[in-house]
């Protein structure tokens, strides 16, 4: 049995599942209390990209959007080295970037203001990974999600496996 899906519909289910992937690390972030990294806000962008050129590449004649989705393989697949280069980092296999672990705050007015700063504030290392499943971190989490993202909008570009149609 072979999911029947237009180039346009497929654009739109890769729409759909970036905007779930973002709203999940939304609620990891906002609601369960995990301040994400410099690496991790970094890892949010290809999916920033994603959302509205899908929805551009739905909109637009078949030609546009079979390019569409061949440029949305490639932004998930720069996803999946973000979250790959990530994951390494956690597990130290990479050196991480030298300012990722807290910015520097505003400037305190005294020496009672900065000692309060220091005490509220919180630094997110992009070495250790705050929560797990699986084994897999957030960033590895990534990593699977964006190369299943890559694979279904090469496929649907490629008009293979999904019986694309338009």
């Amino acid at each position: 049995m072979s999911l029947r899906l237009t180039m346009r519909q497929a654009a739109l289910a890769i729409v759909l599942a970036a905007a779930v992937t973002i709203g999940g690390a939304l609620v990891f972030e906002h609601a369960f209390g995990y301040v994400p990294c410099k690496l991790c806000l970094v890892q949010r962008n290809p999916y920033y990209a994603a959302m509205p050129l899908g929805l551009a590449a739905a909109l637009l004649p078949p030609h546009w959007t079979r390019m569409g989705l061949w440029i949305l393989a490639l932004i998930f697949l720069v996803s999946a080295g973000l979250g790959a280069y990530h994951s390494g980092v956690e597990w130290g296999f990479f050196v991480g970037p030298s300012d990722c672990g807290g910015g520097s705050g505003a400037g305190a007015g005294n020496v009672g203001d900065f000692l309060s700063q220091l005490q509220n504030t919180r630094v997110v290392s992009c070495t250790e990974a705050a929560w797990r499943f699986l084994g897999l971190s957030l960033a590895g989490w990534n990593v699977l999600i964006s190369l299943a993202l890559a694979a279904f909008a090469a496929t649907a570009a490629a008009g293979k496996g999904i019986a694309v149609r338009d």
